[in-house]
């Protein structure tokens, strides 16, 4: 069999959605390495097709007679995705292909398997997540939400990563429940191989001293998209800052024309100014994964104030680093992050202030979700992601 994976996201390039390619690619290569070598199971035979970009070929390293590399030009969301990219999948004879992402090209030759991780575009079709015009927005909306329906009602199997985000497509798209499988998201060191090498040498102050943190800091990490409500934690920590004037919100992602506009959110309420080394807020932009775990391991608590996940692993991998966390209560998040985090309504903004005070003063209380959050972040395992990922795909290519 020959078994085709879309990783084009794959790595940092990918954000969230690179770091799920990444790992579940990574997990299944090992995975059947390993049966290869020891079992006498169907997979161990396959032959795997790994799509990537150009921008992240060279860094998919992987031997063997049975992994084949493909250079793919057709960007994400684009024409050529669309006319060029069911061409190779058609002549690369596969048997089966995973789309990891809902962008699956509606003329795909070829049975396939996509997750979907959320249905954000279809609870937040708001122009402000977008740097298109009112007329490109509507058609990019369209063609969106025929992408995805496209992608839902063909696909042979679909895998999602919460049972929140499973009801959510039952709800939203009509979908059978037993055709659409949960994988949750796994948690691992953010540094491998030789990175963490590197990062067992890092001294701690020395990283926070190169971005200019001070000790004293609550930290988020992700985009700064719309429905991650990075403008209300603003106004929140506007009052907080009032109250501790030694205290700093560092918000840790690329930047992009969604950053730049949570700066200019910053600058209006007087948090931040560009050159100003003691700004009470902190855009260090991307951060190595590598110097991330110092972060996350030196916060005073990790802050999620998202309104809508279909899972939510950066609080996980904070949890991971003994960081406690203070999220939102909204969508996936409870169930991804059960007893392990202290929770408040993202709509009210004197429910965060509070809640974020509680956990910056209450030493038992950072003690429990310290222990707890390390328990959580233990259930979730890349590894067990990948193996039952590779059982979607037995359970698909037995039925041809």
């Amino acid at each position: 069999m020959r078994i085709g994976i879309d990783a084009r996201f794959y790595g940092p390039i990918g954000k969230g959605l690179g770091r799920y390619t990444q790992e579940v690619v990574d997990n299944i290569i090992k995975i059947s390495e390993a049966e290869a070598a020891s079992e006498p199971v169907p997979s161990a035979g396959w032959q795997y097709v790994i799509f990537l970009s150009p921008a992240n070929f060279d860094e998919f390293v992987a031997q063997g007679p049975r992994i084949k590399k493909v250079k793919l030009s057709c960007g994400w969301y684009s024409l050529s995705e669309q006319l060029i990219m069911p061409y190779r999948l058609w002549r690369e004879r596969l048997d089966l292909v995973h789309f990891p992402h809902f962008n699956v090209p509606i003329l795909t030759p070829v049975k396939f398997v996509v997750t979907i991780h959320d249905l954000i575009l279809t609870h937040f079709p708001t122009r402000r997540a977008t740097t298109r015009g009112h007329l490109l927005y509507s058609l990019k909306n369209a063609a969106y939400r025929l992408v995805i329906w496209s992608a839902l009602h063909r696909a042979a199997r679909i895998i999602t990563v919460s049972e929140f985000s499973r009801q959510d497509i039952i709800t939203k798209f009509g979908i059978a429940s037993d055709k659409i499988a949960v994988t949750y998201e796994g948690v691992a060191h953010l540094a491998k191989g030789r990175d963490s090498l590197f990062v067992s040498k890092l001294d701690s102050q020395e990283t926070l001293a190169q971005y200019h943190i001070p000790r004293n800091f609550l930290l988020y990490v992700g985009n700064a998209y719309p429905h991650k409500n990075l403008e209300t934690l603003l106004r929140v920590f506007s009052r907080l800052h009032l109250e501790q004037p030694d205290l700093r919100l560092v918000l840790v992602g690329k930047s992009d024309y969604f950053y730049e506009r949570i700066r200019s959110a910053a600058r209006s309420l007087n948090l931040w100014q560009q050159g100003n080394l003691n700004s009470p807020v902190i855009f260090p932009g991307y951060v190595p994964d590598a110097q991330l775990e110092i972060f996350y391991a030196e916060a005073r608590a990790y802050v999620f104030p998202s309104l809508y996940e279909g899972f939510g692993l950066p609080p996980l991998e904070a949890m991971a680093q003994r960081c406690p966390v203070v999220s939102s209560n909204q969508a996936s998040l409870p169930e991804v992050l059960g007893d392990a985090a202290l929770y408040f309504d993202p709509a009210d903004e004197s429910d965060m202030l509070a809640k974020i005070k509680e956990i910056m003063i209450n030493d038992a209380l950072r003690a429990t979700l310290q222990s707890r959050g390390l328990v959580q972040a233990k259930k979730y395992d890349w590894w067990q992601c990948a193996r039952e990922t590779l059982d979607i795909y037995q359970s698909v290519l037995s039925k041809s």
